[in-house]
């Protein structure tokens, strides 16, 4: 596979799973979600936990978007569409990390779970060619840190909530920046077309 043909799957990725804008809505959904239950009055621990109950959510959440939103899950015959969903899935193996906070230092869960979300995106930057994702993946990251590192424990909830607006903006970013990268690949397929 030359460069030109990896360019041309993965604008076709891009165009079809719309940049991952399904899964982008859900997460701040969740997002947000995760903010409401670190708002109540509970211990960290018992927040923590909810926290891991609502996350399971995200899956079905996105597939209910991809539906609304007309994006593809599978696309037919281009190897790399299994790499997005295993991108997805590379974050489960930081949840270790998530495990020790939880039992160590539930206090700064939701920071940790949040830099950890942040951090994922950046792979996506590629994938999908868009520079939002490697921008965002430094906000939510490096941001979650600085809160966490600075607030007082009882307003940690400010930081899903930040997350949950950084996520819906990169929501409204992509979903914008769809129809040029849409007007690509119909001259892509245009050319392609004309060459028969």
């Amino acid at each position: 596979m030359n460069y030109c043909q990896l360019q041309k799957l993965k604008l076709e990725l891009a165009v079809k799973a719309k940049k991952g804008t399904d899964f982008i809505l859900a997460a701040s959904v969740i997002w947000f979600a995760i903010a409401y239950i670190w708002s109540l009055q509970a211990t960290s621990y018992n927040k923590s936990v909810l926290v891991f109950i609502i996350g399971a959510l995200l899956l079905p959440l996105a597939y209910l978007f991809s539906k609304l939103l007309k994006t593809q899950w599978k696309v037919a015959k281009n190897p790399l569409q299994s790499l997005g969903l295993w991108l997805n899935f590379a974050q489960l193996f930081y949840f270790p990390f998530l495990v020790f906070v939880l039992l160590t230092l539930p206090d700064y869960f939701v920071m940790v779970y949040a830099i950890i979300t942040g951090a994922h995106l950046f792979p996506y930057t590629w994938f999908y060619d868009d520079n939002t994702y490697a921008i965002m993946a430094g906000i939510i990251s490096a941001t979650s840190l600085i809160m966490g590192l600075n607030f007082p424990t009882e307003t940690l909830f400010y930081i899903p909530l930040y997350t949950g607006f950084l996520l819906l903006a990169m929501f409204i970013i992509l979903w914008f920046s769809m129809h040029e990268i849409i007007q690509k690949w119909e001259a892509q397929n245009d050319k392609f077309n004309n060459k028969q």
